[in-house]
């Protein structure tokens, strides 16, 4: 958890995965390695007949770009909060909320990360925060509910 400050927001909170962030990487990294050493032997196919060149061998690369660079999308999620309300980052796209719109941050029972309340029973996934990051997802939910209830949050619950 770090503060940051963009142009127009100062956001107290700033929270993304650690360990979901890490395995992307290194999985990016793998896939991008591996479309490499495919791209190096491509051409030594002599003695079965197929007629690959040096094009191949960049579109090979080329494919590993862009499988990789899909992977890294994974890593987007983040959640920030501050006096602006919240925003949340998912893999495609984000949602700002302000903070009369906000229950409370917590886990569901046997899901892989939090959920943020809303009214009327809706929720908002926050893939930032996983189970498996352990004291790190612990202190942001800390550290979101003393936001809270600094700056608001009264939310109705039902229907």
């Amino acid at each position: 958890m770090t503060a940051h400050t963009t142009s127009t927001t100062e956001w107290e909170l700033d929270v993304q995965s650690v360990k979901m962030r890490r395995w992307i990487i290194i999985g990016a990294s793998v896939l991008m390695l591996g479309h490499i050493g495919a791209a190096l032997v491509l051409r030594g196919g002599e003695y079965t007949g197929a007629n690959l060149r040096l094009a191949d061998q960049i579109a090979m690369i080329a494919i590993g770009l862009v499988v990789s660079g899909f992977t890294l999308l994974y890593a987007r999620p983040r959640l920030r909060a501050g006096a602006a309300g919240v925003e949340v980052r998912k893999v495609f796209g984000e949602r700002r909320l302000s903070w009369d719109e906000v229950g409370d941050l917590s886990f569901d029972h046997g899901g892989p990360w939090a959920r943020l309340e809303l009214p009327h029973d809706e929720y908002v996934p926050v893939a930032a925060l996983q189970v498996r990051d352990g004291q790190h997802a612990v202190d942001a939910v800390d550290s979101f509910r003393e936001l809270r209830a600094r700056y608001g949050g009264r939310v109705g619950t039902g229907g």
